[in-house]
């Protein structure tokens, strides 16, 4: 297995949180994969090409659930570009541990940049697009229609383009973001996240008509059985 996930950096902070590269035979890993079937599968005559990736509120694990979905979907030989739409704290280049001196923000402010400034994993398949410099009006910038223009730009380099929003009741990108897209997942945590907030979370995206695929439950106690079970070898 590789040590590094960015091109030229080694792995730190991200690889205990990237269960999808770092342990594939794990119950998480397999987690991961069965989300990306039921997303690969959710339209077959209109496959998903976007996604949005949100949560309720902070630390509930959106960026870690986006992450290793991605890495999920990239081993089945889609290229995919994972693209950071966080402009208030992002984490996608800490996870990847890449560069973020430029991204999404440098694109959307400069319309002569042609090049996009994406980072290779070392993931076979799958590319950063960090989130560049924090600006002072994310919202603004998210709902315009060079955003629009640059959705459409990387839906044309790649299978799937996951997009990684703030949470959806603390500020109104990701609601701007989930109408532009084919589709959006609401990550909520097992161990923190109330019903009512919840609830708040699912109406927010349903007032605007966005196309919720389904709720992600994480940080769920798993049975010891099923984690023998994918951890072990067959023996015959």
């Amino acid at each position: 297995m590789p040590d590094k996930l960015g091109p030229s950096a080694t792995l730190r902070t991200g690889l205990s949180a990237l269960i999808a590269y770092a342990n594939p035979r794990s119950v998480a890993a397999e987690a991961y994969r069965q989300l990306r079937a039921n997303i690969q599968f959710y339209s077959l005559d209109k496959p998903l090409g976007t996604v949005l990736v949100t949560s309720t509120e902070a630390e509930e694990g959106k960026s870690t659930v986006l992450a290793n979905l991605a890495i999920t979907i990239a081993q089945m030989d889609n290229t995919v570009i994972l693209a950071d739409c966080d402009l208030r704290r992002p984490m996608v280049h800490r996870l990847f541990d890449v560069k973020n001196e430029e991204g999404l923000t440098t694109v959307l402010l400069d319309a002569s940049m042609k090049q996009l400034p994406l980072a290779q994993t070392a993931i076979p398949n799958l590319r950063i697009l960090p989130s560049g410099p924090l600006p002072p009006n994310p919202s603004e910038l998210l709902g315009s229609r060079r955003m629009t223009d640059l959705i459409a730009q990387l839906r044309g380099q790649a299978d799937y383009v996951l997009f990684d929003s703030p949470p959806i009741l603390a500020v109104s990108d990701a609601v701007v973001l989930a109408t532009r897209l084919d589709g959006a997942l609401l990550v909520i945590n097992a161990g923190r996240t109330r019903r009512e907030m919840a609830q708040k979370a699912r109406a927010a995206l349903q007032r605007v008509n966005a196309n919720l695929l389904g709720v992600v439950l994480n940080n769920v106690k798993y049975d010891v059985r099923l984690h023998r079970y994918y951890g072990e070898e067959e023996t015959d």
